[in-house]
């Protein structure tokens, strides 16, 4: 019986996948299987961390804009703040408040009493 040669695509679809998993440790680089079982493990890990990490994100600045406004022992928290400036129609968003809480404290503290009054 005559030897068939195989065509070339497995063989790249193979390669694609070791080339994405060649960062990984032991059988998760090397067997064929694993790599696939890997790959998609990867791959929802990421497209999970994604949303979480908006998640995340929002926490930090959330901690840090309280964080300020409660450094002048004044009965004033970020709930408080939140709801004055949406009450006022002040658009600014937490991500923005809280580079002005690490950058720009005072202006922050002129905002908050403004608002106060």
């Amino acid at each position: 019986m005559t030897r068939i040669r195989r065509g070339y695509i497995a063989r790249n679809r193979r390669t694609k996948m070791r080339l994405f998993a060649s960062s990984f440790r032991g059988a998760r680089s090397r067997l064929t299987r694993t790599i696939t079982q890997q790959k998609i493990r990867a791959l929802v890990s990421a497209h999970r961390d994604r949303d979480r990490q908006k998640r995340d994100f929002r926490r930090l600045w959330i901690t840090r804009i309280n964080a300020v406004i409660r450094e002048r022992r004044v009965s004033y928290s970020y709930s408080i703040l939140m709801h004055s400036l949406s009450k006022r129609q002040l658009l600014l968003n937490r991500k923005i408040l809280a580079q002005m809480a690490i950058l720009n404290k005072k202006s922050l503290y002129m905002i908050s009493n403004e608002i106060i009054k």
